[in-house]
């Protein structure tokens, strides 16, 4: 809410995430319905998936992302208020720490061994910037040691399987969504859809090189990278590039807005690439579009591996996705909402499934029409995504293992090691990752029935105006957009 909303009166606070201070937040959901159907149901959404996600899988006790979350100060670097205001917010959250640890420590211990080894570089991370002479610090970085030991014994000592069960994943998928969820029955659609994607990545390959096996094709694609510096600069440009094209073929209501790009705080480099947009109830300001370099750290084999998700081709799509039309291009919007819901309560599936539709939208639009790169890079991007959703359902399911879901990155998404091992360990500690396909299949969906029902006054800017306007709804209240 703090970071997504911009509920900046959150400001300096971290939540109880005890086993009894979730226990009691869990018991207290519910109260007097809203008079608004629609909203009611977004909001009631939102609950059942915090009765899931805590009291039933018990995230707080298996993962640390919950509490590394709640101890990320790094927003506050964010110019949304005055310097001293946001210094002083900073102190009072960081002055919370060791209490907010301690609780804490207290509620992990059930942590698989692949969760805690796939968290740990981003637990190291949420420390990094902060320094020792801050008179909050000492304490803070103390009981930053204390967890970051709780997590390695757990990394070397934890159970090595880290899946939640079939039944559980799929209650957690439907609760926020506002639907019954079938694993099977959308395991088979990822299949279909990764059959039709790389069809379409086979035809984008030969356009650049008839002669060549795809495979061989793509290999030189994603060899073809700037540097981990040229990231940012090669990104800086296309931001610029996507937001214009946009603007230019009306796709969407000129929102406003500026769009940085910056790389990623350490805290949150579990992600290659994302979005922190000028929140909802803030006052306006830049967004950011971060970029994950690779760690100085690694051999230089691991770096250039990292930076291959970052090539000439697909960094294309990645920006597309990340600035417009997509994350930042729905921040703009929700900015223009005046429902509390709707400005607040954000599914992650249609966050993310309306990115990842904006990047086969400007494939049908024809933006870069003249390079098959783009549509090679979309293809790889969304090849990528529909394995998050295999490998969510396979890992938790237990019909697949971490290894394997490694190899499948590698086969499938054609990602190289460094990626591919990221892309898996993922899996273990986001068990919904597989919402960016999902979402995009029902905003396809949706669009084709909005096409029947409209006709001749059908066109893009009136269904991307009619579905934003829901601001991230759960995604079996989509209809509601073609309602009048």
């Amino acid at each position: 809410m703090r970071e997504s909303a911009g509920r900046h009166d959150l400001d300096g606070r971290v939540p109880d995430l005890s086993p009894d201070g979730v226990m009691a937040t869990v018991a207290g959901l519910g109260g007097t319905p809203l008079s608004d159907a629609h909203e009611e149901a977004h909001l009631a959404a939102f609950e059942d998936l915090v009765r899931v996600e805590y009291g039933e899988a018990g995230m707080h006790r298996r993962s640390a992302r919950p509490l590394l979350q709640a101890l990320d100060v790094s927003g506050y670097a964010r110019p949304y208020a005055p310097e001293a205001e946001r210094a002083a917010a900073r102190r009072q959250h960081l002055a919370a720490w060791p209490a907010t640890i301690e609780a804490g420590l207290g509620a992990l211990d059930r942590v698989p061994a692949p969760l805690a080894q796939g968290l740990l570089r981003s637990v190291h991370g949420v420390a990094v910037g902060i320094d020792p002479a801050e008179p909050e610090a000492t304490e803070a970085i103390a009981a930053h040691g204390r967890l970051v030991g709780h997590l390695e014994r757990f990394a070397r000592d934890g159970d090595p399987d880290a899946a939640l069960g079939g039944e559980v994943l799929a209650r957690w998928l439907g609760a926020g969504e506002a639907m019954d969820v079938d694993l099977g029955a959308l395991e088979e659609t990822a299949d279909r859809e990764r059959d039709r994607l790389r069809a379409l990545l086979e035809e984008a390959c030969r356009a650049i090189d008839p002669d060549a096996p795809t495979a061989e094709v793509v290999g030189r694609l994603l060899d073809d990278h700037p540097d981990a510096d040229g990231v940012l600069t090669t990104a800086r440009a296309l931001t610029a590039e996507v937001i214009a094209w946009v603007d230019e073929r009306d796709l969407l209501p000129d929102w406003g807005g500026r769009c940085e790009v910056a790389p990623s705080p350490p805290s949150r480099r579990w992600a290659t690439a994302m979005m922190s947009w000028a929140a909802p109830y803030e006052p306006d300001g830049p967004s950011w579009y971060y970029i994950t370099p690779p760690d100085p750290a690694w051999d230089e084999h691991l770096q250039r591996s990292w930076l291959s998700a970052f090539s000439y081709t697909t960094l294309p799509s990645t920006t597309v996705h990340e600035v417009a039309p997509g994350h930042f291009s729905h921040g703009r919007a929700l900015r223009h909402l005046d429902s509390d819901v709707r400005r607040s309560l954000h599914s992650s599936a249609f966050v993310e499934g309306w990115a990842h539709y904006a990047e086969e939208l400007l494939v049908e639009e024809g933006y870069r029409d003249h390079d098959p790169r783009f549509r090679a890079g979309v293809a790889l991007k969304a090849l990528l995504r529909v394995t998050r959703l295999a490998v969510a359902i396979g890992l938790h399911r237990r019909t697949m293992t971490v290894p394997e879901a490694v190899t499948r990155f590698r086969t499938d998404a054609l990602l190289r090691e460094a990626p591919a091992d990221a892309e898996a360990a993922r899996a273990t500690f986001d068990p919904t990752y597989g919402r960016y396909t999902w979402g995009k299949l029902e905003l396809l969906r949706l669009r084709d029935q909005a096409r029947r029902e409209w006709g001749p006054g059908f066109t893009l800017r009136r269904f991307h105006e009619a579905v934003l306007a829901l601001g991230a709804p759960p995604l079996g209240l989509l209809p509601a957009a073609l309602t009048p």
